[in-house]
């Protein structure tokens, strides 16, 4: 039988001994806990277990954790260099989320898609908390606003990756804001935001020229201009994503398709249907279940 690699220091997990399925991983951490409750040794060791994982990932364990268990969990943990909690909607709260954030100033990865109960001053704090920061996911988070996203941008400059589909308060100008501050990104969603138009992507190309994956699925504003714009100044660009996006033509996307850049747009005939309807006045029947 090989031998199992031991977890070096850095590569803790809430889930390391759990086994593969979510069902296991829950009793796991159920049973971590519980430990503590056997005598006095053993909780010292649980909670040195605790205070040294570098990742947490909720999912791993279920998305219906306790508020006062997730609380206890991460409460003597200042070394977190992954945390994500998409869809904890149901429990997570500026109240759980705001303590972990504030004594983690080693994060550089951080998940928050579908977390709808947080506010703004989660993602000020994160700002002020992270400089390392390098990937967020806020996925559907609209609490996200200018205000907040121009506080991320000022403090976390080494960001790499930013995932902001459905931030629909967000508009052109905070779009540029975040660029120019933060010209490292490769990657970048801002789909789902008919706010977002020609003059934020064109902001895009010319302050971030490592971009390689760009997501403006349904963000009706953008035009050919701001495609072309965005071919010739992202050369390490391998992904385009304007799938809905219906002022896009195969015109602008030409110079992008000869060069390899995997496209995601509409087929042929849905794309003809739709500027059918737009000119015989029947608005397009569009779905956007990202």
């Amino acid at each position: 039988m090989p031998r199992r690699r031991r977890r070096g220091p850095g590569q803790t997990q809430l889930y390391g001994a759990a086994g593969g399925t979510p069902a296991g991983r829950q009793r796991h951490a159920a049973q971590l806990l519980s430990l503590q409750r056997v005598s006095k040794s053993f909780q010292s060791l649980v909670q040195l277990y605790l205070a040294n994982m570098r990742s947490f990932d909720s999912s791993q364990i279920g998305p219906a954790i306790p508020r006062a268990a997730f609380v206890n969990l991460l409460k003597d943990n200042e070394v977190l260099q992954q945390l994500a909690l998409q869809n904890c909607s149901d429990w997570l709260t500026d109240r759980e989320l705001l303590p972990v954030i504030g004594q983690n100033h080693h994060l550089h990865q951080i998940q928050l898609k579908g977390c709808a109960q947080l506010s703004r001053h989660a993602l000020v704090a994160i700002s002020l908390s992270c400089p390392n920061l390098r990937q967020l996911s806020l996925a559907h988070c609209e609490w996200v606003d200018s205000l907040s996203l121009r506080s991320l941008a000022d403090h976390c400059k080494a960001l790499e990756a930013v995932d902001l589909t459905a931030c629909r308060q967000l508009k052109d100008e905070a779009i540029c804001y975040l660029v120019q501050k933060c010209s490292r990104l490769k990657s970048l969603s801002l789909a789902v935001n008919a706010n977002v138009g020609d003059v934020a992507v064109e902001e895009i190309a010319k302050c971030c020229p490592e971009l390689e994956h760009l997501d403006l699925t349904g963000c009706l504003r953008v035009k050919n201009d701001s495609i072309r714009v965005l071919a010739e100044y992202c050369p390490k660009l391998r992904s385009l994503k304007v799938k809905h996006c219906h002022n896009v033509a195969e015109s602008s996307l030409s110079i992008l398709r000869s060069r390899g850049v995997e496209l995601d747009v509409e087929p042929p005939l849905q794309r003809a249907l739709v500027l059918l309807q737009d000119v015989v006045g029947f608005a397009p029947f569009i779905n956007l279940q990202i």
